[in-house]
């Protein structure tokens, strides 16, 4: 199964930082389930309180 450039480019930062495991599967769980609740839509085009 092929990733996203972004979930990508977000495992590689908490890699740089050097982050557990754990830590890093939990991350990318939380941001995936932000985009998923969202119906996958790009925050430029939410309103303010949706993307905090």
């Amino acid at each position: 199964m092929l990733k996203s450039p972004f979930i990508e480019s977000i495992q590689h930062c908490i890699r740089t930082r050097q982050y557990s495991y754990r830590t890093e599967k939990t991350y990318l769980y939380w941001i995936r389930f932000f985009i998923h609740f969202h119906n996958k839509q790009h925050p430029k085009y939410m309103r303010e309180n949706e993307v905090e």
